[in-house]
């Protein structure tokens, strides 16, 4: 790329310096954030890990930063981008950490929730027809008093 130069042309579009020394500097600081973002994103999409949504957040700190390359003057880059990014990890970090105890649970403990609800509702059915059972004895016990 040529040195010194307020834009490049290309085929399809133009870029400017947006506020960097040259557009040669733009064009740097655009791919240090586009190619990171393009993997952090085929990685997100093709993980099949428990843990797949953790990668939400570089790919948030990494859009984030691309956004702020794009559309401000750049006299101050990745500098505030992590205040953004504290918003998305207040929801991913919740989420990942419940799925984990989810599957730590199951497979590691051997506890199995579902199961365990419907061991409960049995019992309660249990407690229930012992219950109707001790007041139908009661009524022909009092039934056979009075005959």
């Amino acid at each position: 790329m040529p040195n010194d130069t307020e834009t490049l042309d290309f085929i399809l579009f133009e870029i400017s310096s947006n506020g960097f020394a040259d557009a040669r500097t733009a064009v740097w600081f655009y791919l240090l954030k586009i190619i990171p973002l393009i993997l952090l994103i085929l990685w997100f999409v093709t993980n099949k890990q428990w843990w797949y949504h953790a990668i939400l957040i570089p790919i948030s700190m990494y859009s984030f930063q691309l956004y702020s390359v794009f559309t401000n003057s750049s006299q101050k880059v990745d500098e505030n981008e992590v205040f953004y990014v504290i918003a998305v990890t207040m929801v991913v970090v919740p989420v990942v950490y419940f799925i984990r105890v989810k599957l730590i649970d199951k497979h590691v403990h051997g506890i199995d929730l579902d199961a365990m609800d419907t061991e409960l509702q049995i019992l309660k059915e249990k407690e229930e027809l012992r219950k109707e059972r001790e007041k139908l004895e009661q009524r022909q016990q009092t039934l056979s008093k009075k005959m």
